[in-house]
């Protein structure tokens, strides 16, 4: 039977992750992931595709907020905004979402800023505010996400990352496909019949794969970029109607509660996988 082999938290969206034992799930995702987000001065969203030394950013959630670390930098702790004051509230935009969030202090901003070279602001999500998966793929109406390209979850698979590497001419870390939850002991792209499965106690809806973008190209420790994988995914994992190429999907849990790594994973619904191709 697959496992669940390792749970990852970014608490800071294009940020550097944390690998907890364990982590509650909640309706948004994974309790934590994703609530802070830089914002650039129009309140549109940074993340690594513009800004590869995001990567370098190291978050660690504390009982009051957040502490940043990152190279040639002093760590910075963060308190948690208060979202109830008004002068603190600002309306920021995700992938086209117009989303309620507050503000950190100024001190935050800067530090950030100093470290990507660039004026920015971070900014939190507070649990009163709402932001919709997309329409097309939510089967509820009530289906909400954090600061996340799209989905409170992301799945992928460890026999898939080995088929890929396989393909490669030096094999890449999972990181560079920044996953929620990995599963361990099923068949290479076994994930695409996937349509419903159970982690642990908890049930999720597998509703669509996740396209891949430049991000996937940047070493995490590193910020150097080359064309792999995108090049050899276009090979075989191509949507023919998009040209995108995919690796990874994207899930929204059913329940609440705990994972754990190491919990059983089974499969519920399986379906049609999708006919991927070649460029």
């Amino acid at each position: 039977m697959p496992t669940l082999s390792s749970i990852h938290v970014y608490p800071l969206k294009s940020a550097s992750g944390i690998a907890p034992d364990a982590a509650d799930v909640e309706r948004r995702g994974l309790a934590g992931d994703r609530r802070w987000m830089l914002v650039d001065g129009d309140g549109t969203f940074l993340s690594q595709r513009s800004h590869p030394r995001l990567a370098l950013i190291g978050v660690e959630a504390t009982n009051q907020g957040l502490r940043l670390t990152a190279p040639a930098r002093p760590p910075l702790d963060v308190p948690r905004p208060d979202a109830a004051a008004p002068a603190q509230t600002q309306r920021v935009t995700v992938w086209g979402d117009d989303v309620d969030a507050a503000a950190a202090a100024d001190a935050a901003h800067a530090w950030c800023s100093a470290f990507l070279d660039t004026d920015v602001r971070l900014v939190f999500m507070p649990t009163s505010s709402r932001r919709a998966v997309d329409a097309n793929y939510a089967v509820q109406d009530d289906d909400i996400v954090s600061f996340a390209d799209g989905y409170p979850l992301l799945l992928t698979t460890t026999a898939s990352l080995a088929d890929l590497n396989d393909r490669l001419d030096a094999p890449l870390p999972m990181d560079r496909f920044r996953p929620n939850v990995v599963i361990d002991g099923a068949d290479a792209w076994a994930e695409d019949a996937w349509h419903r499965l159970r982690i642990g106690d908890i049930v999720f809806r597998s509703v669509k794969p996740c396209s891949r973008c430049a991000v996937t190209t940047t070493d995490q420790q590193t910020t150097e970029r080359g064309k792999e994988p995108l090049k050899t995914l276009a090979t075989f994992r191509r949507d023919p109607a998009t040209g995108k190429v995919y690796f990874g999907w994207n899930l929204i849990p059913e329940t609440a509660g705990r994972l754990r790594a190491g919990d059983p994973v089974e499969v519920l619904e399986r379906g049609a996988p999708p006919r991927f191709g070649g460029a």
